[in-house]
């Protein structure tokens, strides 16, 4: 009869509506999360490289950077085979994760590749004009 009881209350356990909650196993969740991360920051710094070669300027440039967020949750999304629950815990974590750490990033590479791109194009036209004399045509 103990035997009985034992399995009675197991019926139990499966029939409790805490049994329906779904478990993720926290290593490969937190191992998305890190490949979410850094999927993130290394296609800002990219997009931050093009964005300041391209001399996009404050607006522009920061649309840009929207439009490559956007790119880059349509491509883990659809590296994830459009089943996101299978990887992650939520949408948000897809769309939202490691957003504003990009953006510090893309700011970083988007300034700088302006900046010495322009000084270097203004250097070139000084130096254009300082150094190089017109030949008087005789």
């Amino acid at each position: 009869m103990g035997g009985h009881s034992d399995s009675s209350a197991m019926e139990k356990k499966s029939n409790d509506p805490m049994n329906d909650i779904p478990t993720f196993n926290a290593e490969k969740l937190q191992s998305n999360m890190k490949t979410i991360y850094y999927s993130r920051t290394f296609l800002s710094i990219i997009g931050g490289v093009i964005a300041g070669i391209l001399g996009f300027t404050s607006l522009t440039g920061f649309i840009f950077y929207f439009l490559v967020m956007a790119i880059t949750s349509a491509g883990l999304i659809a590296k994830a085979g459009f089943s996101i629950h299978s990887y992650f815990d939520s949408w948000n974590r897809v769309v939202i994760e490691g957003f504003f750490g990009g953006l510090m990033s893309f700011v970083l590479f988007w300034t700088y590749p302006f900046s010495t791109l322009r000084h270097f194009l203004v250097m070139a036209k000084i130096m254009d004009d300082r150094y190089f004399i017109p030949l008087p045509r005789t």
